[in-house]
């Protein structure tokens, strides 16, 4: 059970914009092609010379302000024929890892369907926690979350995004005073355990686990977590690791564990040293 566990652990989300090319906006963009060629034969190249009086500057700024107020209208216009990102554009299946997949499997837990660690990875258990969903609601039983599986799932069980807190109050707790790349590299530790065998199989498992970071045991852990810290957590979720594996980190001006000091060093990152 442990090994099924690692294996539905890493994602990524394809997003696609649906571009609507009608008629009247392919004739937009002719129109406001046509007009700016117009506009642009009619100026003079700007230099920076000291022989540019003020009536020409004036001229110049009153073509540039055509153009602008152009660009504008046009982006405008076009941005009513274009759809807008939206749930309906997602498609999480087995193989990527985000915090989208976190969600997915969150919800999943809440409505019964889900019973294994929360881990980020669309692996084949949250596959198949998928497939059931699927089946019990009438939707196609393909094991993959698209639009209409995810517009279902967000109607069934709302969405908390418990897990992701939890992780930027680590963070926070951990690392608030390190850089956006320190923050970050915490969090991939995190996440790096829930693949060991070494260690529990879902994040919040792993953040809790006895004796394992300080801000859980000192109390830093219930500090407020910044944008930041959260920004940090999203990026380790979505699979970012900039310790390349590490499984443990501490600070050397003050740690006192001899073992901690005894692992070999796998790079620096502001006042943590990470290690394997």
């Amino acid at each position: 059970m442990k090994n099924s566990i690692k294996m539905d652990q890493t994602n990524t989300m394809a997003n696609k914009h649906n571009v609507s090319g009608t008629k009247s906006a392919n004739e937009l963009i002719r129109a406001y092609k046509l007009e700016l060629s117009k506009i642009a034969g009619n100026m003079e190249p700007i230099t920076v010379s000291r022989a540019v009086t003020h009536r020409r500057g004036k001229k110049a700024g009153k073509r540039a302000g055509r153009v602008s107020v152009l660009l504008g209208a046009f982006a405008i216009a076009l941005g009513l024929t274009m759809a807008a990102p939206s749930a309906g554009a997602q498609k999480l299946e087995q193989g990527v890892q985000s915090e989208h997949v976190l969600q997915l499997q969150e919800q999943l837990r809440d409505l019964g369907y889900f019973k294994a660690g929360l881990t980020g990875y669309y692996g084949s258990i949250t596959k198949s926690s998928v497939r059931k969903f699927q089946q019990a609601q009438g939707l196609s039983a393909d094991g993959i979350a698209g639009p209409a599986t995810l517009n279902r799932l967000n109607k069934k069980a709302r969405a908390e995004g418990e897990t992701l807190r939890q992780l930027a109050k680590l963070i926070h707790g951990e690392a608030r005073g390190e850089s956006f790349e320190g923050q970050v590299a915490v969090g991939a530790v995190v996440l790096n355990r829930v693949q060991s065998n070494a260690f529990p199989s879902s994040i919040p498992q792993v953040i809790f686990q006895k004796g394992q970071f300080t801000a859980i045991d000192d109390g830093q852990f219930n500090t407020k977590p910044t944008a930041t810290s959260y920004k940090a957590a999203r990026k380790a979720l979505n699979g970012a690791d900039p310790t390349n594996g590490a499984l443990y980190y501490y600070n050397p001006k003050i740690a006192t564990s001899l073992w901690s000091k005894s692992r070999p060093t796998l790079l620096t990152i502001g006042q943590h040293d990470f290690t394997r």
